[in-house]
């Protein structure tokens, strides 16, 4: 790694696209001075339907690219599908602390009244075997409703984050609806893109339902890691590691505005 630095950030964020943005944004809250990077591995997206190998490939080198250009000092692998696959492997490899984004079933144990939790995440997360492990851990008497929705997540990537409140109730719906057929009183979503349509699955699931995700716990731990030593340039960037079109960079200038950071263009 080299020791020049153009341009250093205390926190780093990894996501496959741009699920992991309501992070950057929550971790900001709690202190806006912070510096922030965000990177969207938009060459290898969408995860959720990549093999475990290939998921722990790609993370791996994203990594490798935030650290040799930025040196944070934390990366947030704010992706459910990178966390469950490659976490392990990134805190073999690489020299510095991970916080990742695992499905909350811990806390959405500890809240289901009738034990039966539905899980909404990619088809790789879903089937992951630290899912399982996740279950049987912490949730060993609730019955799991498992829903692998990827094109769901596409849909929200490539056309929902600025999409109306009519499309996204309307791209919920299903997949609500299967949970609330199998009687489930609480959903985990396990994939950061559904925190774009939080509000929506928040209106299609009613009262009745309660919804879960990891947004606080993960800004948390970040904080207890690498806790602001003095106060920061407020600055943020967001950046793309290829795959560019005309229609991928005018999204991402969309989405770096409607979250207040700068476009930094290809990693």
């Amino acid at each position: 790694m080299s020791d020049y630095c153009e341009t250093c950030y205390q926190y780093a964020f990894l996501d496959s696209g741009s699920g992991g943005l309501p992070y950057l944004a929550q971790l900001r809250l709690h202190d806006p001075s912070v510096s922030c990077v965000y990177l969207a591995d938009t060459l290898n997206f969408p995860y959720g339907e990549k093999t475990r190998d290939e998921v722990i490939e790609y993370t791996s080198a994203a990594v490798a690219r935030l650290l040799e250009r930025f040196r944070p000092e934390v990366v947030i692998v704010a992706c459910n599908t990178m966390s469950v696959a490659a976490l392990g492997t990134l805190r073999e490899r690489f020299p510095i602390p991970f916080v990742g984004t695992v499905p909350a079933i811990k806390v959405a144990a500890s809240v289901s009244k009738n034990r039966k939790i539905g899980l909404l995440a990619t088809d790789r997360t879903v089937c992951d075997p630290y899912t399982d492990d996740l279950v049987a851990r912490f949730a060993p008497d609730c019955e799991i409703t498992r829903i692998g929705d990827s094109a769901l997540v596409s849909r929200i990537e490539l056309e929902l984050v600025s999409g109306t409140r009519e499309a996204r109730l309307a791209a919920v719906r299903p997949s609500i609806e299967r949970f609330r057929k199998a009687g489930v009183d609480t959903i985990v979503l396990a994939c950061t893109h559904f925190l774009h349509v939080e509000r929506e699955i928040h209106e299609a699931a009613g009262p009745d339902i309660q919804i879960i995700d990891s947004r606080e716990g993960v800004v948390q731990q970040a904080l207890r890691l690498v806790p602001p030593s003095v106060p920061g340039s407020g600055a943020g960037a967001c950046y793309i590691t290829g795959g560019v079109s005309a229609e991928i960079e005018a999204r991402y200038r969309t989405y770096s505005d409607m979250f207040r950071i700068d476009w930094g263009g290809v990693l």
